[in-house]
């Protein structure tokens, strides 16, 4: 599993990357965070080159030989702004995860419901209506989109609730498949969510889910 935390194109926030791989490694999974680029300006090629670079690497034969890797069973999660990066690499990338995970994710660049600070670093602060739309991932959904495991809160201060639905709106239409937990409070950048007991129930419906598509092994 590749981690992806989130921090708004300015930060990668730590509660959001190894607590969250080594929590994959308790479900028996090889997990990773990427450090994915923080520049002052930011080139969205290069950054979704990095996810795609990770993906690489992780299905290289050599790699997965000596890691003892599936190549065929990549995932990747992505956190807020983290999210944006994953879920537009999943959507337009020419390389792929095999599924996707994505908390209280930012996912459309459009003025209703993005997160501007997200959109601002990511596109700059004159972004044309083109480059919004190229960047907003819920536009971008097609048939190759791997299937989707989504988690928010109805609340969410920083980035609406809005953008998960509307991605789940955009795989419902292209048919892929998908999970859509809604909890009906809690805060922006939760994590494993420790100190919130009802949206820390992710965890078991996400471990749930990936025993569903034979990511994580059902020992019952």
């Amino acid at each position: 599993m590749l981690v992806l935390p989130g921090g708004g194109y300015q930060n990668r926030a730590y509660h959001e990357g190894e607590p969250i791989a080594k929590w994959f490694n308790e479900l028996g999974m090889h997990a990773g965070v990427l450090h994915y680029r923080l520049e002052e300006t930011i080139d969205p090629a290069s950054l979704i080159q990095d996810v795609e670079d990770a993906l690489s690497w992780a299905r290289d034969p050599e790699v997965s030989f000596r890691l003892a890797i599936n190549p065929n069973q990549i995932g990747m999660i992505g956190f807020s702004a983290g999210g944006h990066l994953a879920a537009i690499t999943a959507v337009t990338g020419k390389i792929k995860p095999d599924l996707l995970i994505l908390s209280y994710p930012v996912i459309t660049f459009e003025e209703d419901y993005t997160h501007q600070g997200s959109r601002s670093r990511f596109l700059g602060e004159d972004a044309d209506a083109e480059q919004v739309a190229r960047y907003s991932a819920d536009q971008r959904v097609d048939r190759h989109t791997p299937p989707t495991f989504l988690w928010t809160s109805a609340d969410d201060g920083a980035v609406p609730v809005e953008n998960s639905m509307h991605f789940a709106a955009a795989l419902s239409k292209a048919k892929i498949p998908f999970e859509l937990h809604v909890f009906e409070s809690g805060r922006h950048g939760l994590g494993l969510s420790e100190d919130n007991a009802s949206c820390r129930q992710w965890l078991d419906c996400c471990a749930n889910w990936l025993r569903g598509h034979r990511f994580v092994r059902n020992d019952e």
